[in-house]
């Protein structure tokens, strides 16, 4: 395929995939993993709500059409069109970020509102049953089901498929970047196969990382409508006036592609950002982050209760721990570390000892070999390290006791790294938002690389959670942390 007179390396929307096959355009995936996931929900909520209807509805058989059999389809029919209605199947969403999870809860409470009303109204005994177990179990097996296809979806876009073409139109450092991570996150699904700048040159000439670039920023929609690319990434750019980003979003009008603007605030993102009319103009409005109020109270109360349930189902294996500790090397089991905590407050927080007795002390010995970035330090092979603490570092089961910091209120069990006195003393103010919440025992970083992270990045993503911190993206958290411990990734 010629692209502005340039062999592409890369395929068009309509062309081959990455693996040498001849391929579908983009929407045709787009839309059959749509239909894959509606399928997937509507036999999951048929499934719970048949294997439901019959286990109770047999014991009152005389009774089965009347008040079971009605009851049945008629919460498989609220459950599929709460689905529909909050567009849980829409193809942005799908196999995208905590949104799809978030619409997906949303659709099930909506049904259980509107089941409740509807018991009351029909003043139906058998209502609670179906509010209480049906919905409940559709959502574990709905939400088990989409995250199952969401890792067959990613394990294909790792090799080069089911990829949105993307053309890339900015500056050449903000096209680098966005470049840059589109490869480093292929389970995003973006592949950026051209980019256009404001004169149609990179510092390479007519190639960006290997990317070519097609042609000017006043081409892009040419480009898009010829070779049929599914999203437009506007960069940061002196040419983007609000008169010219407006006119694309014309030009783009009847095509294929979606749109999509990088704001200025680059790490604001999800819920704190709206988009209103005011005064006839549409602005971005940026909300305060929520330090404070009723999400952070529920927080504060799935935080104990997940901390004291966890601790039970641990403790066996933490005893078990506790005594490979004291058989493995002189010392006491737990190791006890002051760190700094929300509004700067210290506390002291519990972990199984994984060094020898003095390693604070032999630190100084071995600054030169640092491999920690940033403020951090860190040896891949710490003689330090003990060998049940290398097993204990690897798979994070050292730091289970900090539990009983979460459980005592000091830590949260989604939040920033709990950084050293030292070297919250070093932080600037900007690093200092970091201190905004409370620490936690496992965050954004420790699902992201954890120790192979740059010190730059690190930062970020603890930033990134303070300011844009919600429900959903501590139960997504949570989920991913249990994939990182298993693969140990970064562990060290």
């Amino acid at each position: 395929m010629r692209q502005g007179g340039l062999v592409s390396p890369f395929p068009s929307a309509r062309g081959r995939l990455a693996n040498g096959e001849i391929g579908q355009p983009a929407t045709e995936w787009e839309q059959r993993y749509r239909r894959t996931v509606i399928t997937s929900d509507t036999v999951a909520t048929a499934f719970v709500v048949a294997g439901i209807g019959i286990f109770f509805g047999a014991r009152d058989a005389a009774n089965w059409h009347e008040k079971w059999g009605i009851l049945a389809f008629g919460t498989e029919l609220l459950v599929l069109g709460a689905l529909a209605v909050s567009r849980a199947w829409a193809p942005s969403v799908l196999g995208q970020g905590a949104e799809e999870f978030r619409r997906l809860g949303r659709s099930l409470f909506t049904a259980v509102v509107v089941l409740a009303l509807g018991g009351i109204a029909l003043t139906s005994r058998n209502i609670k049953l179906w509010i209480f177990v049906a919905i409940p179990a559709i959502g574990l097996v709905t939400m088990t089901a989409r995250y199952l296809l969401r890792l067959r979806l990613h394990r294909q876009r790792q090799d080069g498929r089911c990829l949105r073409p993307v053309l890339a139109a900015g500056s050449p450092d903000t096209v680098s970047d966005l470049i840059t991570r589109a490869r480093k996150f292929p389970h995003l699904g973006w592949r950026v196969e051209a980019v256009c700048t404001a004169d149609g040159l990179g510092p390479d000439g007519d190639h960006l990382d290997g990317v070519p670039i097609v042609g000017g920023l006043a081409d892009v929609a040419n480009h898009v409508r010829r070779d049929g690319y599914r999203v437009v990434a506007v960069t940061p750019d002196p040419h983007w006036s609000p008169d010219r980003l407006q006119r694309l979003a014309w030009n783009l009008e009847g095509s294929d592609a979606e749109m999509v603007v990088a704001p200025v605030l680059m790490e604001v993102a999800g819920p704190r950002l709206h988009v209103d009319a005011v005064l006839g103009i549409p602005l971005l409005r940026v909300s305060m982050p929520a330090f404070t109020g009723g999400r952070r109270v529920v927080k504060g109360i799935v935080d104990r209760l997940g901390a004291a349930v966890l601790l039970l189902l641990f403790a066996p294996l933490m005893v078990l721990v506790g005594l490979l500790v004291l058989a493995d090397s002189r010392g006491g089991a737990l190791y006890r570390q002051r760190r700094v905590g929300k509004d700067g407050r210290e506390f002291t927080i519990f972990k199984f000892r994984t060094m020898v007795t003095g390693a604070h002390d032999a630190r100084a010995q071995l600054a030169e070999r640092n491999e920690g970035a940033g403020l951090l330090f860190k040896l891949r092979r710490d003689p330090r390290v003990t060998r049940v603490g290398a097993v204990l570092r690897r798979y994070s089961i050292d730091e289970l006791p900090q539990l009983f910091n979460v459980l005592t209120g000091s830590m949260s069990l989604v939040g920033p790294r709990p950084p050293l006195p030292e070297e919250s003393a070093a932080y600037g103010p900007d690093i200092r938002r970091r201190l905004l919440v409370k620490p936690g025992l496992t965050g954004l970083w420790q699902i992201s690389g954890r120790s192979d992270l740059p010190w730059e990045e690190a930062v970020r993503l603890d930033l990134r959670y303070v300011e844009d911190w919600s429900l959903a993206l501590d139960t997504v958290i949570l989920w991913k942390t249990l994939r990182a411990v298993i693969h140990g990734q970064g562990a060290y």
